[in-house]
């Protein structure tokens, strides 16, 4: 009796019997009143940072390219609407180093509307009417027939040379090709430079690399988009799929939780080792094909993941992978074979909690919505904030002269009249890039740091407000000791008015917390990678211990947040309270916790990766096109791209319907061990639990209830406990 007293004073002190106890309090006041205005106050001040973004930012300048004025090429409403593609009137200037500094070539661009198909200088065109013509389409305004070629070159209104060129990304460069082994260009292997030089087709090729290197990343995120285009409906009904066998899972669970566990556990088990087998003959498949026994080191980075399929080191891998999660699991399997079936037991009572509260099953979708105007919000606010600075103009020097005032910042309403211009008379104010000092672009860093800090606080709080909701429904049905009589009429909606009415506070104290700490996670992947370069040992160290252990912390809040919402749902007490007194609970009931909690967890966790490795096997056979007899298949550039999104997006819906589960499992063993300490099981003080419950969980720890078995008091609990514990 000592020892018993010693550990409830060290985890403190256990509830009393209270007989007006009758589940979640209705009669409750507002918690964490000040976070509550702070986190109102934080939304309007996002509002206002969206509005913010919204009226200075524009897209445009990630969608269209740039000519020398800052204007853009194809833009629908402004006169170069009919002219999309951007011309270079030097692209061997874009081999300058600066290019890869500033992704801007030193040379006039020009929105033109097409590209051009010949080669010709500018000394010959003059002398062709009909050449010139066609040449004067990618000159500036103003030039006229009469003008020499040393008058349009001298006032830089024409390009010395055209190139035969195509379009990429927009931007026309040259079409350079091979033949007789030799690079070529508009079927030639020299060019005339404009100034009587014959150059190699060859020398193109710096330009054209620095110029395209620019442009890469957004070429792929093109053809990405692209195959969302093309795609997209696939993708949907993938996750309509995903949304379909999740929701079918849960309901044959709410009926045959135990069939359902151990079907899914044998399916886990054989979909892991279908992929073996198949990356399997995957490897073999490729033993004599050549090329592909090269290394994934040697092959380096590809942005066409296509090629990695076609290597047989990344099947190895795939197996490997592959074998240790089977390997893990089976063992898991195999040790914990008991807990699992005390786990089971448990989900059983989970069901039969959910069977009384089925609106349950729905909430996930309405925090999907939440979450998904979040996401958006968050997405387009950064987007409009990058593009909100103003065009800034450089000095580029063509001539051969050097210009002390080379790549200073110029305006050019006025830089004809300039100094600069009278220093250097061949030079030219042109764009350079966005940014430059508007307005607001000192803090145009704190404004973003200020979206991303948000996006957190609120996907945190609308996570909170779900685990919160489901809290409170069932707090609703344990304490209910005639079920479903005593339960309120709709547990989800009436849950939900109580915490956003009273607990906003709360639900935003412990989301500003986890909030925090994962905004401290991303600055250290940040000063991660730049330190990937650095030679400081001692510094790469203290970093990786730092996210190891504000990782940890991150989990840890994640666990305290999850039951503090337990218990305020249930008391209506504010956050540091119910922090403190979900954790002396769990102290108290330490064991409980070690059997159960995580081994159920591992059982649900399983379902989501059944519901995910069926949609995903599906998925990759049928863009792929490895599906015999399907001809409907979307022409993609990467078939990886919906297979990623649908296995990403299968996996939240999972997740979302799953975490019902979970949600239902952890309240009801929270509620448990609260019934245990305020009641003893006997006619007075009658369990809340039933029979089934009491009889897993006691067993489970082999602790002894209140009364021995050969009491004859305990003969009257299984009357005095529930009405419905035959259910």
């Amino acid at each position: 009796m000592v020892e018993e007293e010693n550990h409830y004073g060290k985890h403190g002190e256990p509830r009393k019997y209270d007989p007006d106890f009758k589940g979640p309090i209705q009669n409750r006041g507002c918690t964490d009143i000040i976070c509550c205005i702070l986190f109102i106050i934080a939304i309007v001040g996002y509002v206002a940072v969206g509005i913010l973004a919204w009226s200075q930012g524009d897209p445009r300048k990630v969608i269209y390219p740039t000519n020398s004025r800052g204007e853009f090429c194809g833009q629908v409403g402004t006169s170069l609407e009919k002219k999309p593609f951007l011309f270079y009137f030097n692209i061997l200037k874009c081999a300058n180093p600066i290019v890869l500094v500033q992704f801007q070539c030193p040379t006039t661009q020009l929105c033109v509307e097409q590209c051009p198909d010949r080669s010709m200088s500018l000394l010959n065109a003059v002398m062709k009417s009909e050449d010139f013509s066609y040449y004067k389409t990618f000159c500036k305004e103003g030039v006229t027939h009469d003008m020499t070629a040393q008058v349009i070159l001298k006032n830089q209104l024409c390009p010395a040379v055209l190139i035969a060129s195509k379009p990429f990304t927009r931007r026309c460069f040259p079409a350079l090709g091979l033949k007789g082994g030799e690079i070529t260009v508009g079927n030639q292997t020299t060019f005339d430079d404009g100034v009587s030089n014959n150059r190699k087709a060859s020398d193109l090729l710096p330009a054209v690399r620095n110029a395209t290197i620019v442009i890469e990343t957004r070429l792929v995120v093109m053809k990405i988009f692209e195959d969302y285009t093309q795609s997209w409906y696939w993708i949907v009904i993938g996750l309509v799929i995903a949304t379909v066998l999740s929701l079918i899972f849960i309901v044959l669970l709410r009926f045959l939780a135990g069939i359902m566990v151990w079907v899914m556990i044998i399916m886990v088990v054989l979909v892991i080792g279908y992929g073996i087998i198949h990356c399997s003959v995957e490897y073999v498949h490729l033993k004599n094909s050549p090329g592909a026994n090269i290394t994934l080191r040697e092959l380096g980075f590809q942005m066409d993941l296509n090629v990695y399929l076609h290597i047989r080191q990344t099947w190895l891998a795939f197996i490997i992978i592959l074998a240790i999660v089977e390997l893990v699991i089976i063992l898991l399997l195999i040790f914990l074979r008991n807990r699992i079936r005390i786990a089971i037991a448990l989900i059983k009572e989970a069901s039969r909690a959910i069977g009384h509260v089925m609106s349950s099953l729905f909430y996930p979708l309405f925090t999907f919505a939440l979450l998904a105007v979040v996401i958006a919000y968050w997405a387009i606010t950064a987007v409009f904030l990058s593009t909100s600075n103003e065009p800034v103009y450089k000095v580029f020097n063509e001539g051969n002269m050097e210009c002390y005032h080379s790549n200073k910042t110029c305006y050019p309403e006025n830089y004809t009249d300039s100094n600069m211009k009278k220093d250097c008379p061949e030079s030219q104010c042109l764009f350079a890039f966005y940014g430059g000092e508007s307005h607001y672009h000192k803090y145009l860093i704190f404004l973003q740091f200020y979206n991303v800090f948000l996006f957190f606080w609120c996907a945190n709080f609308v996570t909170a407000l779900g685990q919160m909701t489901l809290a409170g429904a069932f707090a609703s049905y344990y304490w209910a000791f005639e079920k479903p009589r005593d339960m309120p009429a709709f547990p989800v909606f009436a849950s939900f008015g109580r915490a956003l009415r009273f607990h906003t506070g709360t639900l935003a104290f412990g989301s500003l917390i986890l909030s925090i700490i994962q905004v401290i996670r991303v600055l250290l992947e940040y000063l991660d990678h730049k330190l990937k370069g650095a030679e400081n040992k001692f510094a790469k160290f203290l970093l990786c211990c730092l996210k190891c252990c504000f990782w940890c912390l991150e989990k840890f809040i994640k666990f305290l947040n999850r039951n503090a919402y337990i218990m305020c749902a249930i008391y209506g007490k504010n956050f540091c309270t119910s922090a403190r007194d979900a954790f002396f609970l769990l102290m108290r009931n330490v064991i409980r916790v070690a059997v159960l909690d995580k081994v159920t967890d591992f059982l649900l966790f399983l379902g989501k990766l059944l519901v995910v490795g069926v949609v995903g096997i599906i998925s990759f056979f049928f863009f792929s096109g490895r599906a015999k007899g399907v001809d409907i298949v979307p022409n993609l550039h990467y078939y990886w791209v919906p297979i990623l999104t649908i296995v990403v997006g299968s996996y939240l819906i999972a997740h979302g319907f799953f975490s019902v589960y979970a949600m239902c499992v952890d309240t009801l063993f929270l509620c448990f061990c609260e019934d245990l300490e305020r009641n003893d099981g006997s006619a007075a003080r009658p369990f809340y639990m039933s029979t089934t419950l009491c009889e897993i969980l006691s067993k489970s720890t082999e602790e002894p209830m209140a009364h021995s078995p050969s009491s004859p008091q305990d003969e009257e609990v299984p009357l005095k406990m529930r009405k419905d514990s035959k259910e």
